[in-house]
């Protein structure tokens, strides 16, 4: 099977400090949180292509926490770290995201996993930012390459392991 890369909708709202991303996956939604929650997959498929992903804290359960960070050329380039709120398994994701960078701009991010027709995925994360400064310092920060490198990485993976 070879990987169908979809298009990432990336929504700013413009009367509260939100982003909402939507995207589909030709895959089951138990694989798309699979690979959201098993470490070992996770840091194969988030973020651009020019970054390795090296996780150094990772307990996926309700209540527990994560950190990674994105190397290039051997070296640390950013540092990312929060909680898992809520996990419930093949649906939903609640967590904490937050740029060891921007320590006060913690975002509070929903993702949940909707299956759609031909057992595909459409997943849905709702980011919740502190205020619009730091809402519009994501989105230019070059979050949408990460985003879309990112998910395209992660179709390939998902094919592959279909």
């Amino acid at each position: 099977m070879t990987a169908t890369t979809h298009e990432t909708e990336i929504l700013a709202d413009d009367k509260v400090p939100t982003i909402r991303l939507v995207r589909d996956f030709d895959a089951a939604p138990e694989q798309v949180f699979r690979a959201h929650i098993d470490p070992e997959l996770y840091a194969q498929w988030v973020g651009p292509h020019s970054v390795t992903t090296r996780i150094t804290r990772w307990d996926a359960r309700s209540g527990g926490e994560w950190a990674f960070a994105n190397d290039r050329g051997g070296e640390e380039i950013a540092a990312f770290h929060g909680s898992f709120h809520e996990v419930r398994p093949d649906e939903r994701i609640v967590w904490t995201f937050t740029y060891d960078g921007e320590p006060d701009g913690v975002a509070l991010e929903t993702l949940t996993l909707e299956e759609i027709e031909g057992g595909r995925t459409r997943l849905r994360v709702l980011s919740v930012v502190p205020d619009f400064a730091t809402r519009d310092g994501m989105l230019s920060s070059g979050m949408d390459v990460g985003i879309n490198e990112g998910y395209a990485k992660l179709d390939a993976l998902l094919a592959k392991e279909a």
